[in-house]
């Protein structure tokens, strides 16, 4: 018989699906991994199928099984953690009621206006440390709640990505604190709250909140069901995991280390987290940002996220290609990120404000509502100047983020593709003057999960003896922030900050337009 020696972690993420088998102390030994499916609509929708999802977890597992022999036998526990906020409803037999709403939907928005006006706003903020956004179960429930009743009508309960997950592994409807918190409750208790769901307008739909569950305590047992479709054996312990981003950050480096250690996952989004107390945690007055208790007791993350981080990167380097297309020319996507560090080279920095608020959702760190621009432009720019203000329009809205939390950290910890670029780096470091480490962990999310699991099932007695052996030794060295290029981004940030006060009402106005817009183009088909 094979000994019980891997832990299996399960990310499910908004665009790929990963299955990573870790051995006990933490070392990574394979992974599978299937591409993700959602669909997009013009009317902001985001939307996904919940039943495809899990048949793709399942063949995530069978493609894990394929790389690790005697998986099944060697497996002493699974984990799952999943892409945080929307709305996955589960009605009548653990039946999808309809196709998840994803964080990226954008149909809360006009709600979210409603809500956060509301006279119990500040009181929902201080509650759960968390601005109100359209990514968040709270915000779209309460939307459906005014315009698709029948969605709720239906369900019998509201679950997340990782909570659906879960139930179709362990047959339990359950969610965890972390994502509990943050939506419908105090992240200083752990539990649901009636101010924040009264202030969402959902005492009425009470019901559809499902059990919270910390998965460093508490496991179940995978079906038989379950076992049949994935390969693995009955009553494996299943835990579930807490949100993606604060699993990445467990995993990547959040706790552990002297002073104020900070750690951003610089990926499509941008996820800016620190860890603290419960005591000391900063709740700014403009309400905005995240408040995520992570799986240690009295520990959460203080967090701000941009809505779009390497999107940007993506869009400004998707613009050349088009041009280069245009003559015929058929540049690959790694081509071009392969020439970003000479780009930055080829021109001095400091010169250009970029705001990089791509998101079609517009933003939600530290502020919401806003849309990409270039200030500041001259007929001397070109397309290298671009490509570096984007990248600093990235730092400088990373110490936006972190100076809406309080003081700029001792240390960043980086995660995330994006965290290989040298110049980034670099970059990064200067705008926050803080130095950098790069986790070398490949699968941040999965064994953040993971760990969870191994506490639970007691390969460790508490988390701080697991992030010894799973996160310190992978981090990186120390690298110190250029003093010029500090002294460079100290003057360029109020410009930053200015300009995206002023630029508000602009913002505002043109998102109206756009719906003018979009109502009198469905009119038109309509009469056609």
């Amino acid at each position: 018989m094979a000994a019980a020696d891997v832990i299996i972690g399960i990310d499910s993420g908004t665009s790929i699906i990963k299955a990573v088998a870790f051995e006990l102390n933490g070392r990574q030994i394979a992974s599978a991994s299937v591409p993700n499916r959602y669909a997009s609509g013009a009317d902001g929708s985001a939307t996904q199928s919940l039943a495809q999802t899990w048949r793709d977890c399942v063949a995530a597992l069978r493609g894990l099984d394929d790389k690790v022999e005697n998986l099944a036998a060697r497996t002493a526990a699974l984990a799952v953690t999943a892409q945080g906020d929307g709305t996955w409803l589960v009605g009548r037999q653990d039946e999808p009621v309809a196709d998840a709403w994803l964080w990226l939907d954008a149909r809360a928005a006009p709600t979210v206006e409603r809500l956060a006006a509301g006279p119990l706003g500040r009181a929902r903020f201080e509650a759960t440390g968390t601005g109100l956004n359209t990514c968040q179960q709270g915000s779209q429930m309460a939307h459906m709640d005014r315009h698709a009743p029948e969605l709720l009508d239906q369900a019998e309960v509201a679950l997340h990505c990782k909570d659906w997950l879960y139930l179709n592994l362990t047959g339990m409807r359950a969610t965890d604190p972390s994502e509990s918190s943050f939506t419908f409750g105090n992240f200083r208790t752990r539990r649901y709250d009636d101010t924040v769901i009264e202030a969402l307008g959902l005492s009425g739909r009470r019901k559809l909140l499902p059990e919270i569950v910390d998965g460093t305590m508490v496991t179940h047992p995978l079906t038989a069901a379950a076992a049949a479709e994935t390969g693995l054996k009955a009553g494996t312990p299943i835990s579930l995991g807490y949100v993606d981003m604060v699993m990445t950050a467990l995993g990547a480096g959040v706790c552990g280390g002297e002073g104020d250690v900070a750690c951003s996952i610089v990926g499509s989004t941008g996820v800016h987290m620190r860890a603290m107390p419960t005591g000391s945690v900063h709740l700014n007055k403009e309400g905005s940002g995240y408040v995520i208790t992570l799986p240690v007791p009295d520990l959460v993350t203080q967090v701000q996220t941009n809505m779009a981080t390497t999107l940007n990167i993506d869009w400004v380097l998707g613009l050349a290609a088009d041009v280069l297309k245009e003559f015929g020319h058929e540049d690959g996507h790694r081509d071009m990120v392969a020439r970003i560090d000479r780009w930055l080279g080829d021109s001095p920095p400091g010169q250009i404000v970029y705001h990089p608020y791509i998101s079609e959702a517009g933003e939600r760190g530290p502020f919401v509502n806003a849309r990409a621009g270039f200030v500041g432009l001259s007929v001397n720019h070109r397309y290298p100047s671009l490509v570096r203000a984007v990248i600093e329009g990235l730092g400088l809205a990373m110490r936006d983020c972190y100076a809406a939390m309080g003081d700029l950290p001792s240390e960043l910890r980086l995660s995330g593709g994006a965290a290989r670029s040298q110049g980034l780096r670099g970059i990064l470091s200067a705008a926050v003057h803080a130095p950098v480490r790069v986790s070398s962990r490949e699968e941040a999310g999965a064994a953040g999960c993971a760990m969870m699991a191994a506490v639970a099932i007691g390969a460790y007695g508490d988390m701080d003896a697991c992030i010894a052996d799973w996160v310190t030794p992978l981090l990186g060295p120390v690298e110190a922030p250029d003093p010029a290029l500090i002294g460079v981004y100290d003057g360029q940030f109020p410009a930053f900050g200015a300009a995206r006060r002023a630029l508000g009402p602009a913002w505002d106005m043109l998102a109206a337009q756009r719906r003018n817009t979009a109502v009198a183009s469905a009119e038109t088909l309509e009469g056609a």
